[in-house]
């Protein structure tokens, strides 16, 4: 099995897109009006209408409802993440910090409240 993608429910794909472009430094995939794509290295984050979506799976998917799943991606350097996510509009959740576990992180909320941690490997 290989775990391909995450997909995002939301009530507005341009707005949410134009967030992630600006965080994650890519530029969205748009397959219509209604669905985009990021590709990375290792897999994908889609956003997805709600409306549009709800028609496929009724009431299966609410946006801005998320609070226990973390989108986490590996970055170069956290701190420099962090200064140039400045000028974005996040919702900070807490500022560059070395975890126990060796990773050094920052935690973000998205435009509909998701949590987003970008992390890399400080310690082996």
């Amino acid at each position: 099995m290989i775990f391909t993608h995450t997909c995002i429910i939301t009530d507005d794909v341009k707005v949410l897109s134009l967030f992630y472009e600006e965080v994650l430094g890519i530029k969205a995939v748009y397959y219509g009006k209604d669905y985009s794509e990021f590709n990375t290295e290792r897999g994908t984050l889609s956003i997805y209408r709600a409306d549009m979506f709800n028609e496929l799976a009724p009431n299966s998917a609410f946006p801005a409802y998320n609070r226990s799943v973390i989108l986490e991606f590996s970055v170069e350097d956290v701190d420099a993440e962090y200064e140039r996510l400045q000028e974005v509009a996040v919702e900070w959740v807490k500022p560059p910090t070395t975890q126990p576990w060796g990773n050094r992180s920052i935690y973000f909320r998205d435009l509909d409240g998701n949590l987003v941690n970008f992390y890399m490997q400080v310690n082996s």
